[in-house]
């Protein structure tokens, strides 16, 4: 797919925990991707004559059948604490997009494992919201949160299961119940398909190599990890 760049109104913008801001953008143009795709954002002024400024990479969250993107980000550094004090609903920014093949590589659909730490969650919702869901038979997902205040992603499971009513969701809180184990969770599904890895780039390595090490083929094994 043709990467395009697209100057997007900030349509709302929502911050349903200290420090973590979900954005949703619209265009005159109609966005083209595919589910897992990623964008870059610019917050400097782009002139088409010249260099695409400065950017940051973030998962597309929405389905493409959406007229609308979202993007859930939370603050780290220099440019999301910019983010954080220059965007504001009625802005307009530049976006480039889509990049990233994670869903249209090749994979198996049948008894497939997402897992998804934090915002690693918005590249599955995608994907779980958008009609091709359908087509996946008993999919598992597993999110893990610090705390409850940051699962704030209720409406689209919600969403998804209408799309796909096989879907088990497992959620786990780190305040509560720990962290995500890979070793449960690969004993659990010693047959799946695919296995989805999403979220910190720490536990994207770890959880492929605990999984490569109990011989799970490394084609497998799809991670969301272009950061």
């Amino acid at each position: 797919m043709v990467v395009k760049k697209y100057l997007a109104e900030i349509v709302s913008i929502q911050n349903p925990t200290a420090g973590v801001y979900t954005i949703e953008f619209r265009s005159p143009q109609k966005f083209k991707y595919t589910p897992g795709a990623f964008l870059h954002l610019a917050l400097d002024e782009y002139d088409p004559s010249g260099n695409w400024p400065e950017s940051r990479c973030f998962s597309i969250q929405t389905s493409p059948q959406e007229e609308t993107i979202k993007i859930t980000y939370a603050v780290k550094g220099t440019f999301t604490r910019r983010m954080e004090s220059e965007l504001a609903t009625g802005k307009e920014i530049w976006l480039k997009l889509p990049y990233g093949d994670l869903f249209t590589q090749e994979h198996g659909k049948e008894n497939t494992v997402f897992i998804a730490g934090g915002t690693g969650i918005t590249p599955f919702l995608s994907l779980f919201t958008d009609l091709s869901f359908a087509a996946y038979r008993q999919p598992w997902l597993y999110i893990g949160f610090r705390n409850k205040a940051l699962h704030f992603y209720q409406s689209e499971l919600e969403k998804a299961q209408q799309l796909n009513q096989s879907l088990q969701t497992k959620s786990i809180y780190e305040d509560t119940e720990g962290i995500l184990d890979i070793e449960k969770i690969h004993t659990s599904h010693p047959n799946a398909e695919a296995f989805f890895i999403s979220g910190p780039p720490a536990m994207i390595k770890s959880f492929k190599q605990y999984l490569l090490s109990k011989g799970v083929a490394e084609e497998k094994i799809k991670t969301d990890d272009w950061e």
